[in-house]
């Protein structure tokens, strides 16, 4: 009785580890599958940012006359209220 006590824990064992290496095995794949889309989108994110690049000397020049405007129009406005 006791050789089968001690055959059935060993089985019992030798199950949840190949369970518990099952799981592992899956996370592994899992969490390479994520390494892979995390380094297509870095590539991605790299792309745009070059791509964009020339767009902040041009948002530059166009903030300045837009605060040039907005400021004209502050003006504008005030001198209005003032009249009435």
């Amino acid at each position: 009785m006791r050789k089968l006590l001690v055959a059935l824990t060993l089985g019992q064992v030798a199950a949840l580890v190949g369970v518990l290496a099952g799981y592992l095995i899956a996370i592994a794949a899992t969490l390479r599958k994520v390494s892979d889309t995390l380094g297509r989108v870095t590539f991605g994110v790299r792309a745009i940012e070059r791509q964009t690049e020339p767009i902040g000397p041009a948002l530059r020049q166009v903030n300045a006359v837009l605060e040039e405007a907005a400021d004209g129009l502050e003006r504008a406005a005030g001198a209005e209220r003032q009249s009435k």
